[in-house]
């Protein structure tokens, strides 16, 4: 098991039909050799396992990626909080490899896709 990181830009949305490397998230996570999310690892590292949201005019964000019951991954900015939780689709389904796509509720209710840019140690 290796902890990544990760970084997701906006992909193609109505509002950025080009998308934005201005808009996105960096994040770490342990993944296994086929990229895919290794749970049973991010349960014994998940103090490492941090997110930093980053968007075009605003303040960027810092959290945790955190698990809930229901095998439901979200990017949480406030600890024992989930109103601003971040839910992620089928987040323990999703190959972590570049060009791939993975898709994010955000705070405004707004689920939106990112692409994957970078994958490193």
């Amino acid at each position: 098991m290796t902890l990544k990181k990760i970084t997701l830009e906006l992909a193609r949305t109505d509002e950025f039909p080009e998308g934005s490397a201005d808009c996105g998230y960096e994040f770490v996570a342990p993944l296994n050799d086929d990229g895919l999310l290794d749970q049973d690892e991010w349960k014994s590292s998940r103090d490492e396992c941090s997110v930093k949201r980053f968007w075009k005019h605003e303040d960027d964000e810092s959290g945790m990626l955190v698990h809930h019951r229901g095998n439901a991954w979200v990017f949480s900015y406030v600890p024992d909080e989930t109103e601003d939780d971040e839910p992620i689709f089928k987040f323990d389904q999703h190959k972590f490899l570049e060009g791939e796509y993975v898709s994010i509720t955000e705070h405004d209710g707004v689920q939106r896709p990112f692409r994957i840019v970078k994958v490193e140690e």
